[in-house]
């Protein structure tokens, strides 16, 4: 009887003492992230998916950029200097909105389209992109980068500067003018070695003939094979950048800016080689974007060899300063 009664009071203590506290711990995995402090600053945003404008907070905002462009894995310094990146952008689009609106978004200073703009990743997206338990840990990691940040911007000679960043440089950035034809001093060629380590550091594309023919409006498959290798005349590099990449090329009697060619077929930057494998043309390719300004690999590198945001954000971007606005 004794031992039935020390079970029943074991019970009871279990149910009213230890059985709460386990619940209310369980629960604390689901709070909401730590919320980042928002300013009177507003911004429009266009969503290029829905074609809906919403006005959000600044700084709501600026962590939805955050996680839509940079992998919540990445070190925390990382994470800042990319959302006092994106906050220098975003401001810099409401000044140029002011003066003339954008004619892919004339109602809003912004769009999610990161072919155009910035991406944008919602909660509802950023759910089932990193699963349950790791929306809150990365949530609180990512909101508390841009809260510590807060209001910094980048600023050249005392204006805002064009902060324009991509996946990583394939070892070097590239300077502005020999990507867009405009020469800015702080965005020029850096050394980025840590790019290496970048999971698309370097990536093939295979294509068909018919298939480039159609996209470039060229006639490829008319061309002896033989022409087609590098060197055989019927695909010419005309110029190339001081960090290597392709410039302007010809191909099948047509000439092209790298950039647009890159566009046309999908390529993830504009250093590439090129070899014909059948009715194939097999590109290989290194870097991913544009390769201007940061490279956001090589901000994770040098966040992770111990640099902060600052040191970061003054490598990839020379003779900047950050400020508060």
């Amino acid at each position: 009887m004794r031992k039935l009664l020390g079970i029943f009071i074991i019970f009871i203590f279990a149910a009213v003492i230890i059985l709460p506290a386990v619940i209310i711990e369980g629960l604390s995995l689901f709070r909401p992230p730590v919320q980042v402090q928002e300013g009177r600053q507003l911004v429009r945003v266009y969503f290029h998916q829905t074609g809906t404008v919403q006005i959000l907070p600044l700084e709501q905002y600026i962590a939805g950029v955050v996680a839509g462009e940079m992998p919540a894995e990445f070190a925390v310094e990382a994470l800042k200097a990319q959302a006092v990146a994106a906050r220098t952008y975003t401001l810099k689009k409401i000044e140029e909105a002011r003066v003339k609106p954008d004619e892919l978004h004339p109602h809003a200073d912004i769009c999610t389209d990161p072919a155009h703009c910035q991406a944008y990743a919602d909660d509802d997206v950023l759910r089932r992109r990193w699963g349950l338990f790791n929306y809150w840990r990365y949530k609180n990691k990512i909101q508390e980068a841009v809260r510590a940040t807060q209001g910094m911007v980048l600023t050249y000679q005392g204006k805002l500067i064009d902060p324009v960043y991509h996946a990583n440089g394939g070892g070097r950035t590239e300077r502005a003018a020999d990507v867009w034809g405009r020469d800015l001093p702080y965005l020029q060629s850096v050394p980025s070695p840590w790019d290496k380590d970048a999971p698309r550091y370097q990536s093939t594309v295979a294509m068909t003939l018919e298939d480039l023919d159609r996209r470039l409006g060229v006639s490829l498959t008319a061309v002896p094979a033989a022409s087609l290798s590098p060197g055989g005349g019927a695909i010419k590099v005309l110029e190339r950048t001081a960090t290597g990449r392709v410039k302007t090329i010809k191909i099948g009697g047509k000439t092209f800016a790298a950039t647009e060619l890159r566009r046309l077929l999908g390529l993830p930057s504009t250093d590439f080689t090129w070899q014909v494998q059948g009715d194939n043309l097999i590109f290989t390719v290194t870097g991913y974007g544009h390769g201007v300004g940061m490279s956001q690999y090589g901000a994770n590198g040098m966040a992770r060899e111990g640099k902060n945001f600052a040191e970061i954000l003054a490598y990839y971007y020379r003779g900047t300063r950050i400020e508060n606005r």
